[in-house]
């Protein structure tokens, strides 16, 4: 029953247990994963199970839930308040000035020579006392393209999100990421117009996956660059796939984590200036999560008049990660949401910054509608 569901999870919060709810996108299941215990695991080399929710910073460890209690439901029947209009947050002033700033720092470096990219962003910090569960509910209504989860532990803290990005998706040997840049409002135009700065930063981005997974995955492939809609948000995407060489997921993760559309090109150095001009923490804002080394039976049936031999069962492992983006923290009765937007050359302070305002009304409309 639906009540028992979403009981259980309000149950397992109230214990300060850990456990994370998701769907995934485009799909009706909804998936829960309880932890028994509030131990903290990390993440060593990715041979382990469990669901992964993993910082910005590569260097800091990854937390992992054990698979101690999983089920899913179908039959929700979630009823929230319909959002008909959007909610930009209150402009500061010092905060405003201290983006254009930044922006502005990134884009001397890159004229500089010192990276090509960086993706630079700012966190808000709005007053609510709306319980988790009824914020995961609009999520869930709201966003049925996205991926949507609630995740929990003691020790670590409470997230939220509704993120259109993959990090990748890798089926026994065959691997698929994608490069996701640009951005623009929806504005119900089937051919929407990008700019050059868009379609520059689409093909940074896309090239740097590229070579970044030379020589990692062989028969590469990629798709023509569409646009997708992420709520009232357009992005260019490109995907991109090929076949494992080698049983080495750790490798290609930290090949591609944190990605150009999170962090910049090249990795090292737009990490360093983030890390030491940002002046707060992302934490887990721009990390990634999602199910690491599942098993799936699947049934064959080959041989249809023979009965007693009819059934084969094979067990496949699969792995679907998400860049954590369009993403909120609760912490008592705040919520922090983070944004941030890519800045190359051409960009311009100002439109940045207005970027980033667009981006926040995707989770302060979830928080208004859910009060």
């Amino acid at each position: 029953m639906p009540l028992d569901f979403f009981q259980k999870i309000e149950s397992q919060l109230e214990n300060k247990l850990p456990f994370v709810a998701y769907r995934k996108p485009n799909e009706e299941m909804v998936n829960t994963i309880f932890q028994k215990d509030n131990q903290l695991h990390h993440l060593h080399d990715y041979t382990e199970t469990g669901f992964v929710f993993a910082p910005f910073d590569s260097d800091s460890p990854a937390v992992l839930l054990k698979l101690d209690e999983v089920f899913s439901s179908t039959d929700l029947s979630i009823v929230t308040k319909e959002i008909f209009q959007e909610h930009a947050e209150e402009v500061d002033v010092e905060q405003k000035s201290l983006h254009l700033n930044l922006v502005k720092k990134g884009i001397a470096e890159i004229k500089a020579g010192s990276f090509d990219k960086v993706v630079l962003s700012r966190n808000i910090e709005v007053d609510s006392e709306t319980p988790p569960l009824s914020l995961f509910k609009t999520l869930l209504h709201q966003y049925k393209r996205a991926f949507c989860y609630l995740w929990y532990h003691p020790k670590v803290g409470l997230w939220l999100g509704a993120t259109p990005e993959i990090l990748l998706t890798m089926q026994n040997r065959q691997l698929t990421t994608m490069s996701l840049a640009g951005t623009q409002n929806y504005a119900n135009d089937e051919n929407p117009q990008w700019g050059n700065k868009e379609l520059e930063e689409q093909q940074l981005v896309t090239r740097y996956i590229l070579n970044a997974l030379n020589g990692k995955i062989s028969n590469m492939k990629q798709t023509p660059t569409e646009t997708v809609q992420a709520g009232n948000l357009l992005h260019l995407r490109t995907k991109i796939s090929g076949n494992v060489r080698q049983e080495n997921l750790k490798a290609i993760i930290e090949a591609l984590h944190p990605t150009p559309a999170v962090c910049g090109m090249p990795k090292l150095e737009t990490k360093a200036f983030i890390l030491a001009e940002e002046k707060y923490n992302r934490q887990f804002y721009t990390g990634f999560l999602g199910e690491l080394n599942f098993k799936e039976e699947r049934s064959r049936n080959n041989r249809p008049r023979n009965t007693e031999n009819s059934v084969y069962r094979s067990i496949s492992k699969s792995t679907t990660l998400f860049v954590n983006l369009r993403c909120m923290q609760v912490i008592n009765d705040k919520i922090k949401i983070y944004v941030g937007g890519g800045i190359t050359k051409d960009s311009d302070p100002e439109k940045e910054w207005k970027e980033t305002v667009a981006k926040s009304k995707t989770m302060l409309k979830v928080i208004i509608a859910t009060e």
